[in-house]
């Protein structure tokens, strides 16, 4: 069953008067478990997709179509509600780890003050989840790890934290937009895993968005691939691989390197 429906989804940007579309009539599905993936080019809408989804666009953006999440829809929603899906019931995870977690409060502050303002815990039952969700993602010493700002962590480790950060409250559906650019390639492979994992076990709705076609191999179920705000195909992770029907599809595989098909089975790496 789909968690989060996109239909017809039509973005523009830009000053009243003066809009230009980005994305256009785009539609998706996130089902349980299964991970969608969004491919394409720099450029191409990916990301203002996935910002449009938690309503993190300009307050000039104009977006019409729908985006239901379950029986919710979120387009048109109330900053009010809408604050109440963000990270309660949808999280995203950014490329940068950086611009998720605030460089001057502990990463123990702001875990617990995520999962109070949203599950209502005490301040000891909010300690224990941060301890779980740090422990869960595999950061070193969590008990330790609370009292530290971001800034002590490896890249690696602070996306292990955000993705910690993302989890905590047991959303629906986590949005992840480039999660592993900006980590070395050794570093890349253990954050996947973990990605993947936590798929499998919490059964979660992912939307992957990535131009980086190893990580796509890597993680995706399902993929789409987007060209200048249209998804010009779409299928299985293997339909696109194996058999791309569209002349874009097949440039982005040609051009991907071979060093990324090291990427398709990811050892395990901290």
């Amino acid at each position: 069953m789909s968690v989060l429906t996109v239909r017809d989804l039509t973005i523009e940007l830009g000053p009243r008067g003066a809009r230009r579309p980005v994305v256009r009539d785009l539609s998706l599905d996130l089902t349980a478990g299964r991970i969608q993936g969004l491919a394409g080019e720099s450029g191409s809408g990916k990301t203002v997709t996935a910002m449009a989804v938690l309503g993190l666009l300009p307050t000039t953006a104009r977006v019409s179509g729908s985006v239901r999440l379950v029986d919710q829809e979120l387009v048109g929603l109330r900053p009010r509600e809408m604050n109440d899906v963000r990270g309660r019931r949808v999280a995203m995870i950014f490329q940068d780890p950086s611009s998720s977690l605030h460089p001057q409060l502990t990463v123990g502050t702001q875990l617990t003050d995520h999962v109070r303002h949203h599950l209502g815990l005490s301040k000891a039952e909010a300690r224990r989840r941060a301890v779980e969700m740090l422990t869960r993602v595999q950061v070193s010493a969590p008990e330790e790890a609370l009292g530290r700002y971001p800034h002590q962590f490896s890249g690696g480790q602070r996306q292990r934290v955000s993705i910690a950060m993302a989890l905590a409250c047991e959303p629906d559906v986590l949005l992840a937009d480039e999660p592993t650019t900006a980590l070395d390639v050794t570093v890349q492979a253990g954050i996947l895993h973990l990605l993947r994992d936590l798929v499998d076990e919490r059964r979660l709705a992912v939307l992957l968005v990535t131009h980086d076609l190893g990580v796509m191999s890597a993680l995706a179920d399902d993929m789409a691939v987007m060209r200048d705000g249209v998804i010009v195909e779409a299928g299985t992770k293997e339909q696109l691989f194996t058999a791309p029907r569209h002349a874009y599809t097949r440039q982005l595989l040609e051009a991907m390197p071979d060093a990324q098909d090291s990427l398709v089975d990811p050892p395990e790496a901290s």
